[in-house]
């Protein structure tokens, strides 16, 4: 049975939250518990929103929960020319095109009904090339989405089924200021990182659908998905700076234990019967993802609670 690799991906925009360190938790207790293998990559392509110092802070409070990794640290930025040979090959198979319309254009477009958080769908505009008349930008490139339903089978959620193409459109995979989008960047490094497992929270569950048609299309073979819920505030909606700054960096600063934040995690979660500090390590040996809870947790501004 081939040995499991997993990756804690966290971006350098901003500090670590609550949410991050149970997403990170789960990701890295499901590895360990099979005697498997953690990489650690750092998504630091989202240019402007890049913050001084956030990496190595994401660094010491990865260290600070006691979640290890194997290898050297994985860095996108340094990984460009595995994102442009990707992104010609999906050129030369007409999976991506050149697209210079803006979101506000795509707002506007009469035929661009809207799919609720995710936006406004793509209406197609420069599918058949970019309008003659169109104005000069750099282009975006979008991946030219396959019609029909894209399901597949994820380690906690369960059967999961998108028709991108109706619900989602064609998306941008391929950014005007040079630099890969999201979802074509992940599919190319868990790809050559040989990733076989990828747990994170349950909002990048059309993500996964999006990501498995490129991974069709690159001939590649895409890891396995779980994604489990998040941790919201008690308005039910996902943490945010309205919840008080849930930040690891606050808490250490309020001299907040890593042990009493993982005994928190474990116990909302379903993995424990009580909020006892504990460390990671201690939490691998009786690990199974089938007892995480499948509900939100919620956060109420105390670990007590």
């Amino acid at each position: 049975m081939k040995t499991p690799i997993g990756r804690l991906a966290p971006s350098p925009t901003g500090v670590l939250h609550l949410g991050n360190a149970r997403s990170f938790l789960l990701a890295w207790l499901d590895i360990r518990a099979r005697q498997g293998s953690i990489l650690l990559r750092i998504e630091d392509l989202d240019g402007p929103r890049i913050r001084a110092g956030a990496e190595q802070a994401a660094i010491e409070d990865l260290q600070w929960l006691g979640l290890d990794w194997d290898g050297p640290i994985v860095r996108q930025s340094e990984r460009m020319n595995l994102y442009r040979r990707a992104l010609q090959q999906l050129q030369d198979k007409q999976r991506a095109y050149a697209c210079i319309c803006s979101r506000r254009d795509v707002e506007q477009a009469a035929s661009a009904p809207h799919a609720g958080e995710e936006g406004p769908l793509y209406p197609g505009t420069c599918r058949q090339g970019v309008p003659v008349n169109g104005p000069t930008v750099e282009p975006n490139y979008r991946f030219l989405v396959s019609a029909g339903s894209t399901a597949f089978e994820d380690r906690f959620a369960g059967t999961i089924c998108y028709d991108i193409s109706s619900q989602l459109g064609d998306f941008v995979i391929w950014k005007r200021d040079g630099e890969p989008a999201y979802q074509l960047a992940v599919v190319v490094d868990d790809a050559a990182m040989g990733v076989t497992d990828v747990l994170r929270g349950d909002d990048l569950l059309s993500s996964a659908a999006r990501q498995l048609q490129i991974y069709a299309a690159l001939e590649l073979q895409p890891p396995q998905f779980a994604h489990v819920p998040l941790i919201r505030g008690e308005d039910g909606r996902r943490l945010a700076k309205r919840h008080g700054d849930t930040s690891l960096r606050a808490f250490r600063q309020q001299g907040v234990r890593a042990e009493t934040v993982l005994g928190w995690l474990a116990w909302k979660s379903g993995l424990k019967k009580s909020a006892a500090p504990c460390t990671a390590a201690q939490l691998v040996a009786d690990f199974d993802l089938q007892q995480v809870t499948p509900k939100p947790i919620t956060w109420l501004g105390s670990f007590s609670t």
